[in-house]
């Protein structure tokens, strides 16, 4: 879109509104206030609105002022910040790797899978948690450089995009120590009469365990399910229910939570995948997570 006004013309305003007059604004640039004025007026012109009017001896915004003051902060502040930040990109290179997160992928498998860059000097990593769908648009509009997930693309012949396996785990289940005490026995039968907490079903896996509960005939007593699979094994932790969690990261989930392993959930599998918008991938730390998972498989 062709923009209607010219930025100078804005930044003379913005220092007229900061300094609170035309005069103190001229000194301040070191211009004749004849010529401050003028571009305050041509501004003024091109928007289509006053934004200043008389106060005093001094001036003060309009409405239509004191929008276009708050957006000439924002533009004109970043500006100042330029100069800085150039500098710092320069004198400390980075690696950056933007990294979406499905939001059906456990924290501490996320935290595992990216163990294989985390070494590297200058990264600078961004993880942005989301919806898978959202995630992949951001993808393919190359905002992020991969995405996490616990299921492959989709096909789609608008949008190229290349799953990698990064390896699988699988399931077992966990309670704090008096539900799995109490549910021990009967395991996994007991699993309809002690609480249970799973993932909702945006999860892969939430398909795979209900296929488990038909499977071994057991009519869950389901009294929570989760978006978020940290906040799961907190109330988990806390002795709401028991819940699935994947055997891979076993230890990191003992060593987190107040919770022991009541037994395993067999058949049942949670899948990792990277996606990205190139067969051959270019990302370094990307080619690092897939040279990470090939040499542990």
């Amino acid at each position: 879109m062709r923009t209607t006004f010219n930025y100078k013309h804005l930044y003379y305003f913005w220092v007229v509104a900061k300094e609170g007059g035309i005069t103190r604004a001229a000194d301040k640039l070191d211009m004749a206030v004849q010529t401050v004025s003028a571009q305050v007026r041509e501004l003024e012109r091109s928007l289509g609105y006053a934004l200043l009017k008389p106060a005093g001896r001094g001036l003060a915004l309009t409405d239509a002022g004191l929008a276009a003051m708050q957006q000439a902060d924002q533009i004109f502040q970043l500006g100042e910040n330029l100069p800085a930040k150039v500098r710092d990109a320069v004198s400390s290179p980075t690696v950056r790797l933007a990294a979406g997160i499905s939001d059906g992928l456990p924290k501490l498998v996320v935290r595992r899978l990216m163990q294989p860059v985390m070494g590297e000097p200058h990264l600078r990593l961004l993880c942005h948690e989301g919806e898978f769908d959202d995630l992949l648009g951001d993808l393919a509009l190359h905002r992020l450089d991969v995405v996490l997930s616990d299921r492959p693309a989709p096909s789609n012949a608008n949008i190229k995009l290349y799953t990698h396996a990064l390896g699988s785990s699988p399931v077992s289940w966990y309670g704090s120590a008096a539900l799995v005490k109490s549910a021990k026995k009967k395991f996994p039968a007991s699993l309809a009469e002690v609480p249970v907490l799973l993932p909702t079903g945006h999860t892969a896996v939430r398909t795979r365990l209900d296929h488990w509960f038909e499977h071994h005939a057991v009519q869950p007593r389901i009294v929570g399910e989760f978006e978020d699979s940290a906040l799961l094994k907190t109330f988990g932790e806390s002795g709401m229910g028991v819940f699935p969690a994947a055997e891979w990261v076993h230890d990191e989930l003992l060593a987190h939570y107040d919770v022991q392993r009541l037994g395993p959930c067999e058949g049942v599998k949670e899948n990792f995948f990277a996606i990205g918008t190139e067969k051959k991938v270019q990302h370094p730390l990307v080619q690092q997570l897939l040279q990470a998972s090939d040499a542990a498989h």
